[in-house]
């Protein structure tokens, strides 16, 4: 008699990519669910803590053409002690002034990914701070 093996479903991390271009969204959801990640795109959106719950994120990338937007989505995510330790990537055209930005907050379980980027920078950025969680 023959057994069938099972394995049980892995789940796929779900990352919430907020970025105000839609086409580069889009082209980075592509991007991520290729390195195997389950991807939810959001244009900006202030009720960034109501979405990282709603879509259960393990991980959020934030991608807004000006820092001061991407800024205040971390600051408005890190003010929610649920997702204080949350894993975020920021997409920044200006490293230097995010770097020094978060070294003042003394941030914690980010990283940065300077323009231009590919979607392999992003995911690797992911995987690392998602492999640090445990």
């Amino acid at each position: 008699m023959e057994t069938q093996e099972t394995t049980p479903a892995v789940r796929l991390k779900r990352i919430l990519l907020i970025d105000d271009t839609p086409e580069i969204a889009e082209l980075l959801s592509f991007a991520l669910r290729d390195h195997g990640f389950e991807v939810f795109a959001s244009g900006y959106a202030a009720s960034v803590n109501e979405l990282v719950a709603e879509q259960r994120a393990d991980a959020l990338v934030l991608d807004c053409s000006v820092y001061n937007m991407s800024e205040s989505l971390f600051d408005t995510l890190r003010d929610d002690p649920k997702h204080a330790a949350l894993p975020v990537v920021i997409i920044s055209d200006t490293p230097e002034l995010a770097d020094k930005s978060l070294n003042e907050r003394n941030a914690e379980n980010v990283l940065l990914v300077p323009k231009p980027f590919t979607g392999g920078q992003v995911a690797r950025a992911l995987s690392e701070l998602l492999a640090s969680r445990g």
